[in-house]
């Protein structure tokens, strides 16, 4: 009898043991499920703020692009406004934005474009050609590519008439070339100095208007009458001539690129020099630069032209803005 109970009671606690056991896993179960669910629930509402993230980043990001293309067709359609006279003009820095820069709005975008260009290729280049190229190497290189231009210096001194200072670019010319291969300037040391040319100078000497200020995609400040000396130096320099009769395309291109890599150096050291407007400052010191050079070979007071502070002027090397 007292093993009956014992049995009975040994029973029971099993089934007691067991119907724990039962509410715990059903007690588990409920709350993992209970658990998933506000885990789901969590998971779906970060996704949904992701969503909505990304969805307000993708929409401010199309309003930004349609802002861009809306600027840059609005400056498209400032071409109809342009006029015969507006092309006719002389731009000067001092004159009023609507007379130099009649094209403004398109300049500003190309500004921009050029600008981008500038940051995130010419200018990281720039930096490691000055790093790694010695000073001696970039010196003698640019010594090269300017005695290359003499004769056509030359030309352009004949057609001012001043066969005086032709000769005198001429004589550079040959003598650097033959003392070495235009790698120094043993010239200037004989008091032969360099006097740098172009159509655009030449036609502006005889009077020629320069046309409204231009920015040139990748090529930079320009006027309507300068723009054609992209064409005329290249087009002048003998190595140009010798590189593209022999097919060697190559290397006239890498040399064309190279001479801009080394041109964007020079100008590191002012960078920091064109504050507030920056576009409004190169255009206006581009126009001052030109316009003092004709008026320096016409034998005119280049003084009165004067606009750009002097000590910004003075930071300014004129290879570093032609």
């Amino acid at each position: 009898m007292q093993k009956t109970l014992l049995n009975q009671l040994d029973l029971e606690i099993h089934m007691h043991q067991f119907n724990y056991l039962w509410a715990t896993m059903l007690s588990l179960a409920f709350t993992s499920s209970v658990f998933a669910q506000d885990a789901t629930s969590i998971l779906n509402n970060v996704e949904n703020q992701d969503t909505n993230a990304l969805e307000k980043e993708n929409s401010n990001s199309t309003s930004e692009e349609e802002n861009i293309k809306s600027s840059r067709f609005q400056a498209l359609k400032e071409l109809k406004n342009i006029h015969l006279s507006d092309l006719k003009v002389n731009a000067n820095a001092a004159q009023a934005d609507e007379v130099k820069d009649p094209l403004q709005g398109l300049n500003r975008e190309i500004y921009k474009f050029n600008d981008s260009l500038d940051r995130n290729i010419a200018r990281p280049l720039a930096v490691q050609y000055n790093a790694k190229v010695p000073v001696e190497t970039r010196t003698s290189y640019r010594l090269f590519r300017k005695n290359m231009l003499e004769p056509w210096n030359a030309v352009n001194q004949l057609v001012q008439g001043r066969p005086i200072r032709a000769a005198k670019s001429l004589g550079r010319f040959t003598i650097n070339t033959l003392s070495s291969l235009g790698l120094a300037d043993p010239a200037r040391r004989l008091g032969l100095n360099t006097e740098e040319e172009t159509m655009g100078n030449t036609l502006g000497y005889y009077g020629v208007p320069s046309g409204p200020y231009l920015m040139l995609p990748i090529l930079g400040p320009s006027t309507l009458r300068n723009s054609l000396d992209y064409v005329t130096n290249a087009y002048a320099t003998p190595t140009n001539h010798i590189l593209s009769n022999n097919d060697q395309y190559g290397i006239e291109w890498s040399n064309a690129a190279l001479g801009g890599i080394d041109s964007r150096s020079k100008l590191l050291n002012i960078d920091g020099s064109l504050r507030g407007d920056r576009y409004a400052a190169l255009r206006d010191i581009y126009l001052q630069r030109k316009n003092i050079k004709i008026a320096e070979k016409k034998g005119n007071n280049a003084e009165a032209i004067g606009f750009i502070d002097d000590d910004l002027g003075d930071d300014i090397d004129e290879d570093q803005i032609n």
